[in-house]
Parts: structure tokens; C-alpha cells; sequence
């Protein structure tokens, strides 16, 4: 058994917690439940490569070589993808970036596991779904019944903002405004607050719902509940998702070649806003983007318009090109 006159990590996880994360940052819940899961994982298996239990465990257990056991744990044994490891390694950063500043004589261990590098991660296309591929869903649930009008208000709302799942999930009453000007007021990462315009059908869509379930508009009850009369949650968004997308198969095949899952309904709201000829910037902000260069990405995005910016460049005619013969290398290179 360890002795625990000498232990750090106890009181250094508690402070964090408890005080440095949700006080001093101002991190919201959901961050804070991140960075708890990162390093109950973390903790865990350090436990068991030293055979002891997570309360015995103390700050020096944790070194550069069980982390990256650990990280190669999680891709190896748990099957996580690199940005799940990427985002596990950046919680156990922050975490020992916060030691160094109570603990300074452990200043050599955390350097060493700050130099700990993220992986690059292999850079997928965004799947999106085009205007008739979302019609094709939205046509496939059964308006006649109240799941059906349920899941109609809130993949519409979801294609409407380009909103997060969890956005979505966190959306209360109050937060609509269905009188002229249509908006929803939508809380983002980092408890940023931003205004998205609706669209008059969306607006008429969910006045619709919140009628039958005598929403009241002021308060602060979540507009979207699970069959239970629970919130629902991003499991349930992509179970309903998913569900739809199966049924709109039938009738467009190429929904079945597509990962798609609830950011496809983000990514879809900005390809569609990109294709109407809004500036990225303002789809930066509609999206809630950081960066600009995060919204960037959707320049690049869609064939359809790889298309025509290829259509208006004219070829460079093969006969303007030099001829290799009867030139000598640098004369070649000279006349291109």
C-alpha cells in the first residue's frame, strides 16, 4: 500500500474541479464533464498498470510513459478515433498546465508530459446533405402522429440554424421568438449567445408544437422531450436522424453512400447558405464560428461549384506548349 502523507494528486484534482475550471474559467458543464471524463479514463488505467486503486495513486504515477500507454490504449483497446484521443491528451494538458502553477517543484514531470504532441488526424470529407436529400427526409416522417411532428419541428429547427446537437438540446421555450422577427436565441460553445434568424415556415412549424404541448414562450421548459417527457438528448437526435435517413433511402439511393449523422444537418445549413451566395462571414457567424477559418472549409466543400469555378478557367492549349525536342533542359524550362 502507497502512503498518502506525500500525495498530490487528491487535493490538486478536487481544486480543479471544484474551483480553478468552473470559478476562475468559467467553463460551462458540459466542458467541465469533458475534461472529468478525460482523466477518470486517464486515472483508471494508470491504477491498474500500477495495481493499486485510484485513491491511492499519486501524482508522480502519472508520467510520460503511462500517458502514452494510456493514449495508445484508447485507440487500441477502446477503438477511439485520433480527435478522440487528440481531445482526451488536451484535458490531461490543461490539467497539468494548472499543477504547474500549484506545484512547481513537479515542473520537470509536467514539461514532460506537456511535450506530449497531438496526433495528426487524416482529414475526412464533409458529409452534407443536399436541398433534395433533406426534402427526402423530411417527407419520411409521419406528421400524423405526435412523434412525427415532433421530429419534423425539430429536424427542420436543426436545418434552419445549423445549430449543434447540443444546441438544440439546451433549446428552452423562452429562447423563441416567433413573432415578427423570427429568431431563436442559441448558446453555443464557451456560453456564447447568438441570435439565428427563422424561416417563416419554421416559425409557423414550431408555433405549431409549442401549441399542442401549451408551451409557454416564457419559460424555461425544453422544447424538444424524449417519449418519456424527459430532454432529449444528442443519443436521441442521432437515433431520430438516423432513423429518417433509412426511410428516405428508398426513394434516394445516394443517401446510402453517405456518413451522415446530427453535424450533417449543420454542415448541410452551411452548404446550402454557401450556395445561395451568403459571404462566409456571415455564415461564420449564423454557424457561431470561432475563426473564420473553421467556416472556410465549406468553400471548399462542394463539386457542384468546383464545377463551374473549372468551367470558367480556360486550358492552356497543347500547341503553346514548347516541344522537348531539339532543346536542351534549361532552355525547355526557360520557354514554359
Amino acid at each position: 500500500m502507497k502512503s498518502k502523507t506525500s500525495n498530490l494528486l487528491g487535493p490538486a484534482l478536487r481544486d480543479y474541479f471544484a474551483d480553478h475550471l468552473p470559478r476562475l474559467r468559467g467553463l460551462s458543464p458540459n466542458t467541465i464533464q469533458s475534461y472529468r471524463d478525460s482523466l477518470v479514463l486517464l486515472l483508471r488505467f494508470v491504477a491498474c498498470d500500477c495495481k493499486c486503486t485510484v485513491a491511492d495513486l499519486n501524482l508522480t504515477d502519472i508520467d510520460t510513459e503511462r500517458v502514452l500507454a494510456f493514449l495508445s490504449y484508447l485507440e487500441r483497446d477502446r477503438k477511439n478515433g485520433v480527435t478522440t484521443r487528440n481531445v482526451r491528451l488536451s484535458a490531461i494538458h490543461a490539467f497539468f498546465r494548472y499543477v504547474g502553477t500549484r506545484h512547481p517543484d513537479q515542473l520537470e514531470l509536467i514539461q514532460q508530459i506537456m511535450g506530449i504532441p497531438f496526433k495528426r488526424a487524416l482529414q475526412k470529407a464533409v458529409e452534407y446533405l443536399e436541398y433534395e436529400e433533406i426534402d427526402a427526409v423530411l417527407s419520411a416522417i409521419d406528421q400524423k402522429v405526435f412523434a412525427g411532428r415532433r421530429d419534423y419541428a425539430l429536424l427542420t429547427t436543426m436545418f434552419n440554424t445549423a445549430a449543434r446537437a447540443q444546441e438544440i438540446v439546451d433549446l428552452s421555450a423562452r429562447d423563441l421568438q416567433l413573432t415578427r422577427p423570427f429568431q431563436v436565441r442559441i448558446f453555443g460553445k464557451g456560453r456564447k449567445e447568438r441570435f439565428c434568424p427563422l424561416w417563416p415556415q419554421t416559425a409557423q412549424t414550431l408555433r405549431a408544437f409549442a401549441k399542442e404541448r401549451n408551451l409557454d414562450l416564457r419559460s424555461d421548459a425544453k422544447i424538444f422531450l424524449n417519449h418519456r417527457g424527459e430532454a432529449l438528448t444528442r443519443f436521441g437526435i442521432r437515433y431520430i436522424l438516423a432513423k429518417y435517413l433509412g426511410r428516405a433511402c428508398a426513394h434516394v439511393p445516394s443517401l446510402a453512400k453517405k456518413r451522415l449523422h446530427p453535424h450533417s444537418m449543420r454542415h448541410s445549413a452551411a452548404i446550402a447558405l454557401l450556395k445561395s451566395g451568403v459571404d462566409l462571414s456571415s455564415i461564420s457567424q449564423w454557424l457561431g464560428h470561432a475563426s473564420l477559418n473553421t467556416t472556410n472549409r465549406y468553400a471548399t466543400v462542394d463539386l457542384e461549384m468546383k464545377r463551374k469555378a473549372i468551367a470558367r478557367v480556360k486550358t492552356i492549349p497543347r500547341s503553346s506548349r514548347a516541344p522537348w525536342k531539339n532543346h536542351t533542359i534549361l532552355e525547355w524550362l526557360e520557354s514554359l
